[in-house]
């Protein structure tokens, strides 16, 4: 009654209507699995029964950089240790052999000169490898075991060198560091653009230095039945990322707000508002691009379920002109503002455009598909009369 009196707007009481409904128990969100992708970007899946273990050391780098960093650092001092300890022991035999470690024998030239105990030959080891060279001991040309044994050594030393500072510092310099100062908002939103709803949300990045070439992905998660009856558990179905130039690039230098028009190629397009909150699904957001100080290419991800979809809402502004320049308000980076919505699917939002649209242009038909219409109702023309 009020809407009929022009005192409430008919669209603003109809979506108050719907949105009381959907706050009864018959609409309520239901309990729902675990997330397949974490709010920071984690891949909530786990790995159990692999049998082929082997495979992980055919890439015996990659395994290092993976693990984490206190089994990291244990390798890496136990590396060392290692290859000292076992320099240690050759160099001890062939001071042995040799008869060095006699004291008592002064006109013997000795292989490595004051190597007396296991302890000298360890520290001696440790000179060779770090290359340290205190001047106390050294290999002498008696002994073309102990030259060979030296170059042996210091080729070993520089390949553990590479290898473990090469580990170290892929792991500090690794590319999902970067993408931590790269934000999503908590909340994606439903709203109309251009008449057409779309799904909506916010990213920015916290760094001046620029993500080059970056990238939007968009999927739908959710389990799914084949026609045939096979249940897939995690189906991933792509979604087009909203961008007149035709591909998904995009020019991250400030928060942007990534569109997804809901039409008949959307896997959004027969979800309701009421009918969303149903729904056991998942939008999975990837943004990829290369780093512009490294040139490591970086991924940052996000997802969002049904209740962390806001139907009827857009996302207020925060990018204003100040002396000269644009300025960037991170506090409202994930505010949201009621809009009118249609609280229906896309698709009965184009079936009741379209039927409007017959119905404001019925008067207006070409005479030629008037005639066509009577001649399906049975009645004759003139000419035919």
């Amino acid at each position: 009654m009020l809407a009929r009196k022009g005192i409430i707007p008919e669209e603003y009481l109809l979506t108050r209507l719907v949105e009381d409904d959907l706050s009864q128990p018959h609409y309520q969100t239901k309990s729902r699995k675990a997330r397949f992708i974490t709010k920071n970007g984690g891949c909530n899946v786990a790995h159990k029964n692999i049998r082929e273990q082997g495979r992980f050391l055919q890439d015996v780098f990659t395994t290092l950089v993976d693990l984490k960093w206190p089994y990291t650092l244990v390798i890496f001092t136990m590396s060392f240790l290692c290859s000292w300890m076992l320099f240690a022991m050759l160099w001890w035999l062939i001071a042995f052999a040799h008869g060095d470690l006699d004291t008592h024998q002064d006109n013997i030239v000795p292989c490595i000169t004051s190597i007396t105990s296991f302890a000298s030959a360890f520290l001696f080891s440790i000179e060779v490898q770090v290359t340290i060279g205190f001047g106390g001991r050294m290999v002498t040309e008696e002994c073309p075991l102990a030259i060979t044994v030296l170059i042996i050594q210091n080729i070993s030393g520089l390949i553990v060198n590479a290898v473990m500072l090469g580990c170290i510092f892929m792991k500090t310099a690794q590319a999902n560091r970067r993408a931590e100062t790269i934000i999503f908002s908590k909340y994606a939103v439903i709203a109309q653009r251009n008449k057409k709803l779309c799904f909506m949300f916010r990213v920015g990045d916290l760094r001046k230095s620029m993500i080059i070439s970056a990238t939007i992905q968009m999927q739908l998660v959710k389990k799914t039945t084949t026609q045939e009856g096979e249940v897939i558990p995690i189906s991933q179905i792509d979604i087009q990322v909203e961008n007149p130039v035709g591909i998904n690039a995009i020019f991250l230098v400030s928060p942007l707000i990534i569109s997804h028009t809901i039409d008949k190629k959307s896997p959004l397009y027969d979800l309701s508002a009421a009918g969303l909150q149903q729904e056991d699904l998942e939008v999975v957001v990837i943004l990829e691009g290369v780093v512009e100080t490294t040139g490591i290419t970086t991924q940052a991800r996000t997802s969002y379920l049904p209740e962390e979809i806001l139907w009827g809402h857009r996302f207020v502004s925060i990018v204003t002109e100040e002396e000269g320049r644009y300025s960037v308000d991170y506090s409202k980076f994930g505010n949201t503002t009621r809009s009118k919505t249609p609280l229906c699917s896309a698709r009965e939002l184009e079936a009741q455009e379209r039927s409007q649209n017959q119905t404001h242009n019925g008067p207006n038909l070409p005479m030629s598909a008037l005639r066509e219409r009577a001649r399906d109702s049975g009645f004759k023309t003139h000419s035919e009369i």
